[in-house]
Formats: C-alpha cells, sequence, structure tokens
C-alpha cells in the first residue's frame, strides 16, 4: 500500500468501493465486529445516563484531519463539557484535575493503542478571597487579574501489545485559554487564544482551552423525530454554546506505522479517579454518534467503559439498528433490510482502498488516511460527494456528519439513494485558517446594550444607565446609589465590585 495508490483508488465512489467490498465477501469474516456510528440522526453530547450526570469528563466530539495549511501533519481535536453556556459564571468552566484525557492512536490496526498523549491539569487561584473568575480586564494569559488559571502537561506513552514501553513528558506547565467571560472582562480574547497555543519539540503543537462548540445540528430531533413536521427542522441548536477542546497537531511519521502503511485509528477516553486512587474510564469517542443512538440503554454506560477489542459484545445494535424503523415508522420511509452488514465495513473497518489498513480488526474508531492530500474547496458530506479527505476518512470541523450518516443508514450504499438531513450544513462561526482551527467562544456579555447606552467604554456610565430605572433623571451617582438602597447587600456589593473595577480602569488609563 502506497500513498499514491491509496489516493487513486479513493477517487472511486464510496458506494463502488463498498460494493466490491460486498462482493468479495469482506463481510462474512466470523471476526467482524460492533459498532455503526453512522445509525443516527443528532448526537446530544450527553450520550449515556452516568457520563450526563458529571460533565467535566464527558466527551462529547472527536476531529481528526490532515492539516490543511500543514499537510505533513494531522490535527486531532477533542472537546469536552458540553452545553457551557457563555454567561454561566461567576464558576466558569474548567477541566478536571483529578481526570487523565487521553488521545489514542492506533498506527497498525489492531484494534490495540500504540501511542498515547495524555493531557493532565492542574488549577491556580490567585485571590481566595474573592467570587470572581477575573478582577479586572483581561489582557494576557499572565495577567494578574485573571483569578483562575489553569495549566496542563502532556505525557506520551508508547505501547506495545498494551504494555507501555516508554513514557515521555513532552510539555509542562502549559497554560490554558480561559473560559470568556465577556467584553468588559476579556476585550482582545483573540490574543488570549494565540498565547495558549504552544509549540512542543519535534515539531507538534498543542492547545488547550474554551471554543465555539464547531457541531452544527438540529437537536430537536430527540422530539420524536421533530413530530412527523420537517418544517421545523433547520435550526442549529448548539449555536451559542461552548466546550472546553484539547488541539494537538503532530507530524505524520510520529503516528503512523510506515509510509506505507499511513492509516491511523484514533479514538479518545477520559479517565477518572476514584476513591482507592486508581483511575477508571467514564468516557470513549471514536467516530461520531455512536453511543448517543444506536447504542440502548443498558449498552452506553459499558460503551463507555470499553475499549475498542472489546467492541463484538455490541454487534447486534450494528447489524439491527433502531434508527431506521424509527423512521419508517413516523415517515414511511422503508428501513434497509436486515442484517445491515452495508455499514460495517464503512465505519469498523474502513474503506478499502481510502481509509482501512491491512489485517485490520474491526473496531468502532475514527479511521484517518494521513496521505490524503486535504481538499482545496472541502464538501460537507465527505467522501459520500467525492472528497476522500473527509468523513468518514476522519472528521472534519466543516464535515456534515449528520447529514452523510443519515444518508448512509437510510441504505445509500444498498441502492436506496436519498438526500435526507437535518437542513444544518455549516456552522454558525467560521473556523480558523491556522491551527487550532476552532472558532472562539461565545462570550458571556453578549445581548443587546443597556436601556440609554449607544457607545463608548466607561464602565461608570454604563452600569449606571443599566440600573436606571425607566424613566427615572438624576446624575449616574444618584442612580447607583439609589439601585444600592433597593437592592439590598447583594446589589451593594455588585456596585461597589463594579466601582472597583472602573477606577482601576480609570487608573490604568493615567
Amino acid at each position: 500500500m502506497t500513498p499514491n495508490s491509496r489516493t487513486g483508488v479513493g477517487r472511486r465512489s464510496l458506494a463502488t468501493l463498498i460494493s466490491g467490498a460486498l462482493a468479495a465477501g469482506g463481510l462474512a469474516a466470523a471476526g467482524v465486529t460492533t459498532l455503526e456510528p453512522g445509525a443516527a440522526s443528532a448526537s446530544s453530547h450527553r450520550e449515556a445516563p452516568l457520563i450526563s450526570g458529571t460533565p467535566q469528563y464527558d466527551n462529547t466530539d472527536l476531529y481528526a484531519f490532515v492539516s490543511p495549511d500543514k499537510p505533513d501533519t494531522t490535527t486531532i481535536i477533542a472537546n469536552w463539557i458540553p452545553f457551557e453556556e457563555p454567561a454561566g459564571g461567576p464558576n466558569f468552566f474548567t477541566f478536571a484535575e483529578d481526570a487523565q484525557y487521553d488521545l489514542r492512536i492506533d498506527s497498525d490496526g489492531d484494534a490495540q493503542e500504540d501511542l498515547l498523549f495524555r493531557y493532565t491539569f492542574r488549577t491556580h487561584t490567585k485571590n481566595k478571597k474573592t467570587f470572581l473568575y477575573n478582577t479586572g480586564p483581561v489582557e494576557s494569559l499572565d495577567d494578574p487579574d485573571l483569578n483562575i488559571t489553569q495549566t496542563y502537561d502532556i505525557e506520551l506513552i508508547k505501547l506495545r501489545h498494551l504494555k507501555a514501553v516508554s513514557s515521555t513528558k513532552i510539555a509542562d506547565d502549559v497554560p490554558v485559554a480561559p473560559s470568556n467571560v465577556g467584553k468588559a472582562s476579556m476585550p482582545d480574547y483573540d490574543t488570549l487564544r494565540k498565547q495558549a497555543v504552544h509549540e512542543l519539540a519535534g515539531g507538534a503543537t498543542t492547545f488547550a482551552g474554551q471554543a465555539d462548540d464547531p457541531f452544527f445540528l438540529d437537536l430537536r430531533v430527540f422530539d420524536l423525530l421533530y413530530g412527523g413536521n420537517l418544517s421545523e427542522v433547520g435550526n442549529d441548536t448548539l449555536k451559542g454554546y461552548n466546550v472546553n477542546s484539547v488541539a494537538l497537531q503532530v507530524p505524520n511519521h510520529m503516528i503512523t506505522e510506515s509510509a506505507e502503511q499511513p492509516v491511523v485509528g484514533i479514538w479518545s477516553t477520559t479517565r477518572r479517579k476514584n476513591a482507592q486512587g486508581h483511575f477508571t474510564q467514564v468516557s470513549r469517542l471514536g467516530n461520531p454518534l455512536v453511543n448517543e443512538v444506536v447504542n440502548p440503554l443498558k449498552d452506553k454506560d459499558t460503551f463507555n467503559a470499553s475499549t475498542p477489542r472489546d467492541d463484538a459484545r455490541f454487534l447486534k445494535n450494528v447489524t439491527n439498528p433502531e434508527l431506521p424503523k424509527l423512521i419508517e415508522g413516523i415517515y414511511k420511509i422503508p428501513a434497509p433490510k436486515e442484517p445491515r452488514n452495508d455499514l460495517v465495513d464503512v465505519f469498523l473497518k474502513g474503506v478499502e482502498g481510502l481509509n482501512q489498513p491491512p489485517h485490520v480488526t474491526p473496531s468502532e474508531m475514527l479511521r484517518l488516511n494521513t496521505s490524503i492530500e486535504p481538499a482545496a474547496k472541502p464538501k460537507r458530506l465527505g467522501v459520500l460527494d467525492g472528497d476522500n479527505a473527509g468523513f468518514p476518512n476522519g472528521r472534519r470541523l466543516t464535515d456534515d456528519v449528520i447529514d452523510a450518516s443519515l444518508q448512509v443508514v437510510e441504505g445509500e450504499l444498498v441502492g436506496a439513494k436519498n438526500d435526507l438531513g437535518d437542513a444544518v450544513d455549516a456552522n454558525d462561526k467560521e473556523f480558523g485558517a491556522a491551527f487550532p482551527y476552532l472558532a472562539n467562544p461565545t462570550e458571556g456579555s453578549r445581548g443587546p446594550l443597556a436601556k440609554g447606552v449607544d457607545s463608548g467604554n466607561d464602565v461608570r456610565n454604563q452600569l449606571g444607565d443599566a440600573l436606571r430605572p425607566a424613566g427615572a433623571q438624576g446624575s449616574d451617582n444618584t442612580t447607583l446609589i439609589a439601585a444600592s438602597a433597593g437592592a439590598g447587600a447583594g446589589g451593594i456589593l455588585l456596585i461597589g465590585a463594579a466601582l472597583l473595577w472602573w477606577r482601576r480602569m480609570r487608573d490604568r488609563a493615567y
């Protein structure tokens, strides 16, 4: 297998590749196992009962793609903490300190990790006598006004037959980009984002911090598949929410078996420390949409604690998926015949000639052919639309995995051509052209200006206008005093903090 031969074969359509595999009897082997991640129409980020109650450990999405501006590298992005409300203070969003956030790489297709990049975090508090996340405008990651900060280490663990053969710390005490509290607190968030990008020895680059949630979809699908009313689709229900992201860009040669075998399998996990001091896996993610709607409730927590090499236990959930039957019941679209062997090759083994490693052990993970050049103009449906640099060959930020997966589960590869989707075709924010590519998080101070405020940076005046009752007259100070008297102790504390903040800004100006 060479990069040239793989790219050439990859130009054929996905349906042609799958048809050839079926004709050759490739799905009849006894070793074929587990999950079909495309049997879904949405991902809620709350995919299992136990993990939904502990969002700091909840891995929401995984992306892996050849870096568009550095095609000799691969970028891996994993997100945690679903549905971060931008204004969710004063305790904003941090990574857990008792967790190991892992990016796992299978370089030879045997369903066992050969490399493991482990992120661990520490939290630092400058002043524990205040309730504030930041005590003034934050201009840099080491600004004394940024009261709550986090740093992290990265450990690279090399394994052979699941046994660690080496462990190297490749990053130490790297700063995390903070939650975007708002325009007053962080007037230039883009600078903070850039300061959190850190180059490592050997040509790798890392980032950790808050970002706009890059997944786009209409989550109201869980309302009984829109209740049979498709006129309601088309709203990106993740718009405006943030996540905590880890991004790692590594040279391709660092993660592949060889130039002749450029396909890697990638998945992420969260391990949490238990009462005995041991770490236990509580979250797992490879392809999108797997645990949310493929697995029934009885298997969801088990899957989060499982490994790809043990995926055979979930086979029936794949070959007899629930979703097509639900769609048939509501929208009268005939479900494809079972067992759904058409799904196995694409999502468990990789597409032969595109992203399937030789002697592959079927298992659930993202599979990426690192020799496929990035597309000059990516197509949102990826391989289904002839763009072999996209999903299910890895997953780019712009890939519409909802529409692609839905079309496949409804029989696109077995002759049932369709254009099904959720009418959300792109993220609400544009992605970046350089690492870490993620859009900046939505700020907590979003929304319209207060009544009577047009513009300007005078915090005292803005606060006075915001607190002024409708039709009230008088100076800003009078308004503040009147508001304090009516607001009680809590209002006085808030106004006092605001005035101290304004004085600090005034002193800086002079």
